[in-house]
């Protein structure tokens, strides 16, 4: 299956935790050979007017670079960076890591395991108690 169709199988999880709270931590790693951009770090960031959206931390070798974006936006700055260069997402969530990757013939493919984290990540903590999220 093309890995478009997988990532955005993919996304809807990372919402799917946040909205269930259980969001810990996402990442996207192993780049496709040497890279300048090393990884991308994706948290939560709670909004003065209530609601949220993403903070991506863009990892050089050299320095750090922070955008904010949108819940709808993140999806697509999220999915340009996949096989350009990053061919590994990872989303921790309390309940279960899910790992994708895509392969050299664009397959994309999800892979769940025992959880990491046991606790959300303290922002997603702190929109649950401000009731940004409702569970």
């Amino acid at each position: 299956m093309p890995y478009q169709t997988i990532f955005v199988e993919f996304y809807d999880q990372i919402i799917s935790s946040i909205n269930q709270g259980t969001f810990a931590k996402l990442t996207l790693a192993k780049t496709m050979g040497d890279t300048e951009l090393k990884n991308i770090y994706v948290r939560l960031h709670i909004l003065d007017t209530g609601g949220y959206n993403f903070a991506l931390t863009l990892k050089y070798k050299t320095e750090e670079i922070e955008h904010f974006h949108s819940v709808d936006e993140a999806l697509t700055v999220l999915s340009s960076y996949i096989k350009n260069p990053f061919t590994t997402a990872l989303l921790f969530t309390t309940e279960m890591d899910l790992t994708f990757k895509v392969n050299k013939k664009n397959a994309g493919s999800l892979t769940e395991q025992m959880p990491t984290f046991k606790n959300a990540s303290p922002v997603m903590l702190e929109m649950i108690e401000k009731g940004i999220i409702k569970l």
